[in-house]
């Protein structure tokens, strides 16, 4: 089969697609042919791209990843947590694989290797939840302070050269 011949599956597949707010690049991607194509076969099914929808797709999409980065970042919380729980336990259950093969046993405190490997998680897990909450917090004011400054910066040198 040619490859540029436009089948029904691919009909059908781009009004799904489209059905569910994914822009022209993005179900051409999925449907693997040229946007340009993609553009032809909307035509003929009488779907446009426009852009109004295409953006409340995108908004959508953004609230919708902000409530799940929200959902993650209770969960690592939890775990870091439950893993300072652990390390600030009366009893540590030790369990290490011996000649007898594997035993725990209760300690009155946390072995230094395991207090080392529980902080490490305990750390990540935080660090994640804290660049996760960064995402959200971000209002584009350091962008914007960015922006700006390169701008005098190129102004001043331009003002400088220009003396």
């Amino acid at each position: 089969m040619p490859r540029n011949l436009i089948t029904d599956a691919d009909r059908e597949r781009v009004r799904e697609l489209h059905a569910e707010g994914k822009t022209r690049n993005d179900i051409a991607r999925e449907i693997n042919r040229s946007p340009s194509t993609v553009t032809g076969i909307a035509r003929a099914l009488g779907l446009s791209f426009d852009r109004s929808a295409t953006a409340a797709a995108t908004h959508a999409r953004q609230v919708d990843n902000r409530a799940r980065r929200t959902d993650i970042v209770g969960r690592l919380y939890g775990r870091a947590e439950r893993i300072l729980g652990r390390l600030e336990a009366d009893r540590y259950m030790f369990t290490a694989s011996t000649i007898n093969g594997i035993e725990s046993k209760v300690l009155d405190h946390v072995p230094a290797p395991d207090e080392k490997a529980l902080a490490s998680a305990m750390s990540t897990h935080l660090g994640a939840a804290a660049k996760l909450e960064q995402v959200d917090a971000d209002t584009g004011a350091e962008s914007a302070k960015s922006m700006l400054g390169g701008l005098a910066i190129a102004l001043g040198i331009q003002v400088a050269m220009g003396r």
